[in-house]
């Protein structure tokens, strides 16, 4: 399962085929994975929540999209990318018009039901990983990471498009053509997808694969990162429309979609910049950057910089430019520290570990909150700490290699 030499037109047009189809695939399964967090003032109204139930109903498919990914990241090495990711993007449709069935019933209890399964439009991170890992040469593998990972950007397309589809279509007919989306790209894929041509389906069962990557250090180390990064970006990106009603009083969806729009598509822009410069700069440097700088940002946003003025947008755009560098960089790392025959399982639960990153952060915001001070101050402090723990480790709690790619000039 090594990576093609690239030697040819054919297989250059190869690469960029395959790497924009599963970066479109992407695209539109997060947009669905994400559709409960645009839409979270209409459920709250519709149905009386609390903020803890609606902390929860936002966070429930990123659950289930954390942990569907080690599944998917031992059956990807067997099947390939070309059969995951129509079937994974096939799967998810369904859960979408049910999503609207259930909010139009005013069911609680199935709305989180069906956003369990909703989660599976999470899990196609864990299928393009090692899809796109094979047709690129170790040299490239970060940029060619990012690039794929820039496919976070459907959680920015259903911030911005979603509360406007419902305004200009309506709230059924809005999840309809999402779900018709999901098809089309799931035949866009099965008919011009192929797998990269040193791709050999692996025969070893999925249990030992799992067990082997659980073995490697590299697995729990870049776990770590990854949900310092990237899970600090699927909790802000989810629960911004929250945050931003709460403490800013914007209470129009389309106001606080729009906003979280920027937000995710700085981070997304970021993203292949952090894995451009970790090819040249090293994963180590570019992620320490990343929690660093987050942690600093996190203080400026304790204090509750000025909407008005601008402030808080630098503040916001900033922290979501350094997940998306540091989502870059910790995936940058796993491609060329992970061994060849466990990357997908590495990928799995690396991937796992991010979106749960993702998953707690809503519901400790939705705990803590100070209704009368409009103030998240507990939940913020708590992720001070935590990406400055991420920092402190990325430079001093992983052992250096002799070989690391940071130390290239």
């Amino acid at each position: 399962m090594t990576a093609p030499s690239v030697s040819t037109g054919a297989a250059v047009g190869g690469q960029t085929r395959n790497l924009a189809l599963a970066t479109a695939a992407f695209v539109i399964s997060f947009w669905a994975w994400n559709l409960v967090g645009p839409l979270s003032k209409y459920y709250t109204e519709a149905m009386d929540l609390s903020a803890g139930q609606k902390s929860v109903l936002v966070a429930v498919p990123i659950l289930v999209g954390s942990l569907g990914r080690i599944a998917v990241g031992v059956l990807t090495p067997k099947y390939g990318g070309r059969v995951m990711f129509p079937a994974l993007l096939l799967l998810t449709a369904p859960f979408v018009v049910l999503l609207a069935v259930a909010s139009n019933l005013g069911s609680y209890p199935m709305m989180i039901v069906i956003g369990f399964f909703l989660g599976i439009g999470g899990t196609t991170f864990a299928a393009g990983i090692p899809f796109v890992n094979n047709w690129f040469e170790p040299s490239r593998r970060g940029l060619a990471t990012g690039i794929f990972g820039a496919g976070m950007g459907g959680t920015a397309l259903s911030a911005f498009f979603t509360p406007r589809f419902v305004t200009w279509f309506g709230y059924t007919t809005t999840h309809i053509v999402i779900a018709v989306a999901l098809v089309v790209m799931a035949g866009v894929c099965w008919t011009w997808m192929r797998d990269a041509p040193s791709f050999v389906p692996s025969t070893e069962p999925g249990l030992p694969k799992l067990v082997g990557a659980l073995k490697l250090p590299i697995t729990w180390q870049m776990s770590f990162l990854y949900a310092a990064a990237f899970g600090g970006f699927v909790a802000f990106s989810t629960y911004l429309p929250t945050y931003l009603n709460d403490v800013y009083d914007i209470t129009d969806p389309a106001a606080a979609g729009t906003r979280t729009a920027a937000f995710a598509i700085a981070a997304v822009i970021a993203r292949p910049v952090g894995g451009a410069l970790s090819d040249k700069f090293g994963a180590r440097t570019i992620t320490a950057i990343s929690c660093g700088g987050a942690a600093l940002l996190a203080v400026w946003m304790i204090s509750k910089p000025a909407l008005g003025s601008g402030l808080a947008a630098v503040d916001f755009i900033g922290m979501a430019i350094m997940m998306g560098l540091g989502s870059g960089s910790v995936f940058a790392w796993v491609a060329t520290a992970s061994p060849v025959a466990r990357v997908g399982a590495v990928t799995g639960l690396v991937g796992a570990a991010g979106g749960l990153g993702g998953f707690f952060p809503p519901l400790v915001l939705g705990a803590t909150y100070d209704a009368t001070a409009h103030s998240y101050t507990i939940g913020l402090v708590l992720l001070v700490v935590f990406a400055a723990v991420a920092c402190l480790f990325t430079l001093f709690g992983i052992p250096r290699k002799h070989d690391e790619s940071e130390e290239k000039s």
